[in-house]
Order: structure tokens, then C-alpha cells, then sequence
């Protein structure tokens, strides 16, 4: 290969790198407290252990929802979350969504997560059945989180495994935070607090 197409594939490689670095690190907040425009708590989902489960029953308390992977390099979070549960648990929902969108980090099925949760790093927040958070086939919660003609704001759908979104005790979604921030960041805190 010539020296010129080594450098072009340098330059994509560099700038891809840097481009996936700022994905991984998103940290929106809805500064100005938009309300959405159709309600979450209309939404329900499939527990890890098949049973219908609607958003409704978690309201009064901030909703943190994080698309999870075991074989990725962020499965660790699974700690901090945990820890985040049992800190803030009267203040905070936590939901977790196993997905194998970002290149294939969820292979198992919902019995093996759910074992590999509970074994690895003692899960006791809320778990759901395996879906598809991107795509033709997004899950309705993935699609409400990620449209802004229904959370009100934001439209970004999750970056790579362990995005989080975290709605308040009023219904409004009111960050979204790439893989990178870890659960138990100031920035998810501080909002969990208010």
C-alpha cells in the first residue's frame, strides 16, 4: 500500500476513534424542563421473567432505564448500578433492558442473564426481557425515549450498551447520558436528588 492510502486509512481510523469517543460520552440534559408530548407510564414492557410489566406501576419516583450487555466492556456498571439501587432506592427505579444491538454483547437468553446478573453482581433492580433498542424493530420505550415527538426533546437513540435515560417523578425525561457516565456520576445523582 502506498503512503497516501495508509494516511487516508490513519485519518478515518483517528477520526472515527474521536467520533466514537464524543458518542460514548453524550451527557444531554432538558435544561428546559420539556414535557413530553405522549405519556411513558402508557408504555409497559416484559419482565426478565415474562410477565407484563406497565410503566405505570413506577411512578412517584425517577425512572433510570440502561440498555445492558454482559459482554461488553461497560458490564461492570452493573455494580454501580446495584450500588445505585441500594443507595437511592426510595428515590429511583432502576430498569434494565439486555440488548444485543452493539456487536452482539448479549447473546444469552433472558434465563442466562438474568442467573449471570443475579451470580456476577447481585441484581436486584428491575430486569426485562432481552429487546432491540435501535432499528426497524425498536421496543416501544426505546422508540419513546429516542423521539422527540413523544419525550419532547431529545432524539437520541442509545450510543452503544449501558446508555441511560432518566425520567423524574413527573413523567419528563430529563437526561441522557452515554455509556462512559457511570450511574453513580454526579450528573445522574444530582437529578435523582432533586
Amino acid at each position: 500500500m502506498s503512503f497516501r492510502v495508509l494516511s487516508i486509512i490513519f485519518i478515518g481510523l483517528l477520526f472515527g476513534g474521536i467520533f466514537f469517543l464524543n458518542c460514548i460520552k453524550v451527557n444531554k440534559i432538558n435544561t428546559k424542563q420539556q414535557s413530553p408530548f405522549t405519556s411513558f407510564y402508557d408504555l409497559s414492557a416484559i419482565s426478565i421473567d415474562g410477565v407484563k410489566i406497565k410503566m405505570s406501576n413506577f411512578k412517584n419516583k425517577n425512572i433510570l432505564i440502561v440498555n445492558v450487555a454482559s459482554e461488553c466492556g461497560y458490564t461492570n456498571q452493573y455494580e454501580s448500578l446495584q450500588k445505585l439501587y441500594e443507595e437511592y432506592q426510595n428515590e429511583v427505579y432502576i430498569l434494565a433492558f439486555p440488548s444485543n444491538d452493539f456487536l452482539n454483547q448479549e447473546p444469552g437468553n433472558n434465563k442466562e442473564i438474568k442467573n449471570f446478573c443475579k451470580t456476577n453482581f447481585g441484581v436486584k433492580f428491575d430486569l426485562f426481557e432481552k429487546i432491540k433498542v435501535k432499528g426497524n424493530d425498536i421496543h416501544p420505550i426505546y422508540r419513546w425515549l429516542s423521539d422527540e415527538k413523544s419525550n419532547g426533546w431529545n432524539n437520541r437513540k442509545p450510543v452503544w450498551n449501558f446508555s441511560k435515560y432518566l425520567i423524574n417523578k413527573d413523567g419528563i425525561l430529563v437526561g441522557y447520558w452515554g455509556p462512559s457516565i457511570n450511574p453513580l456520576s454526579d450528573h445522574i445523582t444530582s437529578l435523582i436528588k432533586k
